[in-house]
């Protein structure tokens, strides 16, 4: 849904207005006569959050001789809604961006058509997670909770390691969470309690955090830019990601040699996103959907996307940028749910939560 100034615009809904597809570059090709003959397009729906290096597109259009056109279409959540809704007639010929939250989702509305990428091969097994070959991993990030450097040397606070420890009294009104029913990482810091307590023990934590005076707020940027205090607000604790570290040195300005935020990445606190491309049902260029599909596995287009979407790569050959390299936190474990776990019980999960934590 594997979403960010520099990765998530999450969980706002679009109007189909606002998925009018763009085109990425070009117009044609010249034919032998020295006319201009128009390229094949290959649509592409995407999360609003989807960047990619203008470079990048020139090399594939370049190389297949067609146009890319993108078609941004919401949240990840509302993207595959609309997929699934244009099931008999497609609105893209590839879609990116559905996550492990959703994916049992778009398996079972048969959207996509089954692909085995050459490529696949040189992808670790633990982000495959369709045996079928429906939708294949192309990046994934970690939603933890960070907190500020700053505020909790300047108080002479050792900051929390673990999910236990946000409920400890010394963190007391500290923390900031996103709504898990209105944004993408609020849901997966809800599924790392989840996978973390347990079905019978995560509504029990979350009423301690409710003790402990945790604050909810409908989205990403409501917590990050409104509430934490590493950007004014009163709350040195925020759920975001692992890559926000290295998004924080990389956008400094002036420039900074340590990261103004931490991870708490001990036990399984933090819940992997990973999102999937897959190809859509009925497309009439198959060939080249595959071969963009190709392209998003290659190591060219894995290496473009932690500067423009701030996650990491799923192929291992695969460089990281060095401000990546260097800031990065990876969790040694993350929670675990499966995605049929969380399809059959997303909604009762949030409306539990909504009746503790909100009510």
């Amino acid at each position: 849904m594997l979403k960010r100034v520099f990765i998530i615009g999450m969980l706002s809904i679009l109007g189909w207005a606002a998925c009018t597809p763009a085109p990425a570059s070009g117009v044609g090709e010249p034919n032998g006569s020295g006319s201009t003959a128009p390229r094949p397009i290959l649509t592409v729906m995407t999360h609003d959050s989807f960047e990619i290096s203008q470079a990048v597109v020139d090399a594939f259009e370049s190389q297949h001789a067609v146009e890319l056109r993108f078609l941004k279409a919401g949240d990840a959540g509302t993207a595959l809604n609309k997929a699934i809704l244009a099931r008999d007639n497609p609105l893209a010929d590839v879609f990116y961006g559905v996550d492990n939250t959703f994916l049992s989702r778009a398996i079972a509305e048969d959207i996509f058509e089954p692909y085995a990428s050459p490529v696949l091969e040189a992808l670790p097994d633990e982000f495959k997670l369709d045996p079928g070959n429906r939708a294949l991993p192309v990046d994934y990030g970690d939603v933890c909770v960070n907190f500020d450097r700053r505020f909790f040397a300047d108080s002479d606070q050792a900051p929390p390691k673990t999910l236990q420890d946000l409920t400890a009294e010394e963190y007391r009104g500290q923390l900031v969470i996103e709504n898990p029913a209105t944004s993408s990482p609020g849901l997966a810091f809800l599924l790392a309690t989840i996978g973390t307590f347990g079905e019978d023990g995560y509504l029990d934590y979350w009423a301690a955090l409710v003790d402990n005076d945790v604050l909810v707020v409908n989205d990403w940027e409501s917590a990050y830019y409104g509430e934490y205090s590493l950007h004014g607000g009163s709350r040195p604790l925020v759920v975001s990601y692992g890559s926000s570290p290295p998004a924080e040195v990389y956008f400094a300005d002036p420039p900074v040699d340590e990261t103004p935020s931490g991870v708490v990445s001990g036990g399984t606190s933090c819940f992997r996103q990973i999102e999937f491309v897959g190809i859509l049902r009925g497309t009439e260029l198959r060939r080249l959907a595959e071969a963009w599909v190709d392209f998003m596995l290659s190591p060219a287009f894995q290496e473009d996307m932690p500067l423009n979407m701030f996650v990491f790569p799923v192929n291992p050959a695969a460089s990281l940028p060095p401000v990546f390299r260097e800031h990065l936190v990876i969790p040694e474990t993350t929670a675990h749910l499966t995605p049929d776990q969380i399809t059959r019980n997303r909604e009762s999960w949030i409306d539990s939560w909504t009746e503790v934590v909100l009510r």
